[in-house]
């Protein structure tokens, strides 16, 4: 149950903070977002608050903010159409209704037979009213509120005027609200590493024993745990890195040590012990472990956020980097299976731990979402990069068609590496 909450708190963090970048980024630049959502698929929750729905859905493989003026978007009024104008006072229409009961609806209701229609630009709807009586009905037009709804089976959508759709806004817009999706995962990973500094103190790399084991060199020289490592051979050692080089680099040498112990320094002479790796080659060992000692240094917290988010990102392009190039197999892939797996191994090691597995993850998905790949957010831009050049944008159904490629793809893949994980981990 412990690792099914840290899944999930996990991924609906990562999840929420990427979508929170576009939602953000959208709402600055004036666009009509109509739904976001943690996870795909069914709904299992959903809460209206203002003109956005906010739902959780079943399948935790991602999200999304459903912006006006994307595919499948735009209603249309097309000639023929049998409706039913809510008007105001002003008879402008602040409501339009399809496939009405006419028993259900107000008094104050215009039944209208559509002849043409603008609900993008000009916000008008023309046609005949069906109440008129005559052989020679006129054609009426109604001004159409920029906050009408258009309601559907029961179901009520805003209308979104072209000016708060996402293709009308300037590319500069556009590209941002797109790009402040992945910018909030490394924003997410800074202050999960900031909140680790802050909580846990910063690691310091003393050269500290944190145990000695029972049949290694160090316990028969008297090695407690506890000691700090002061010199070695004269050479002073200032961190466990040069410690553990040392004496790795020293089999079956006398070695002498100075430690400290309770403000005392104590001298200890030893000889490691000689091993052979796989590749053949012999190193020292004496028997010492090393547990990171942490300081509290609330000044230096800020730094220390910065320099693991940039080490994590080195890392994770590396990877990437290993990926594009075919040296990274498909075992070394993970889809949500894995993840979970993963968490649950990683939540052992305590909640310090669990939180830099979080920071690490919330840097992969927002590298990951920057590849320029169709479907994904580094596509989109790509896109924006060519429209920046050519100084117009691409063909939108050329582009929609490589996105809808993109996306078939992309759930193919995960479909694979998804049964991949289930194999690894439980066959």
């Amino acid at each position: 149950m412990q690792t099914v909450i840290a899944f999930i708190i996990i991924f609906g963090a990562l999840v929420f903070f990427h979508e929170l970048g576009h939602f953000i980024f959208a709402k600055r630049a004036g666009i009509l977002v109509r739904e976001f959502a943690i996870g795909m698929g069914p709904k299992i929750l959903g809460i209206q608050k203002g003109e956005t729905i906010y739902t959780v859905r079943l399948l935790p493989i991602g999200g999304y903010v459903r912006m006006a003026g994307e595919d499948l978007d735009n209603v249309e009024l097309q000639p023929g159409y049998r409706v039913a104008l809510v008007t105001n006072e002003e008879d402008v229409v602040k409501k339009i209704i399809l496939n009405q009961n006419q028993n259900n609806l107000q008094p104050n209701v215009v039944f209208l037979e559509v002849e043409r229609a603008d609900l993008n630009k000009e916000l008008w709807v023309e046609g005949y009213d069906e109440d008129d009586e005559g052989e020679d009905p006129h054609l009426k037009r109604y001004a159409v509120a920029r906050d009408a709804v258009i309601v559907e089976n029961g179901k009520e959508t805003l209308i979104a005027p072209y000016d708060r759709q996402f293709d009308s806004k300037s590319l500069g817009h556009r590209f941002m609200t797109i790009f402040a999706g992945p910018l909030f995962n490394f924003i997410l990973a800074f202050f999960i590493f900031l909140l680790m500094a802050l909580l846990q103190g910063l690691p310091t790399n003393e050269p500290i024993v944190a145990e000695v084991t029972e049949d290694g060199p160090a316990i028969a020289a008297g090695m407690e745990a506890g000691d700090k490592v002061i010199s070695i051979n004269g050479k002073d050692i200032p961190d466990w890195s040069t410690l553990s080089t040392i004496i790795q680099e020293s089999p079956g040498v006398e070695l002498d040590l100075i430690v400290e112990r309770n403000g005392e320094q104590v001298p200890v002479t030893l000889t490691p012990n000689t091993l052979v790796d796989e590749k053949g080659t012999e190193y020292g060992q004496i028997g010492i472990m090393y547990q990171t000692p942490y300081e509290k240094a609330p000044l230096q917290a800020v730094p220390y956020a910065a320099e693991q988010t940039y080490m994590w990102t080195v890392q994770i392009v590396k990877a990437i980097g290993n990926l594009i190039t075919g040296q990274f197999k498909l075992d070394d892939l993970s889809g949500p299976v894995g993840i979970y797996k993963y968490t649950e191994q990683v939540a052992e090691y305590g909640i310090f731990t669990l939180m830099s597995w979080a920071g690490m993850l919330s840097i992969n998905l927002g590298l990951m979402n920057l590849l320029p790949l169709p479907a994904l957010d580094g596509g989109r831009l790509l896109f924006f990069l060519l429209e920046g050049v050519r100084g117009k944008p691409v063909n939108r159904e050329k582009e929609g068609l490589v996105h809808f490629v993109g996306i078939v793809l992309l759930m193919i893949l995960m479909v694979v590496v998804t049964w991949n994980d289930i194999q690894k981990f439980f066959f």
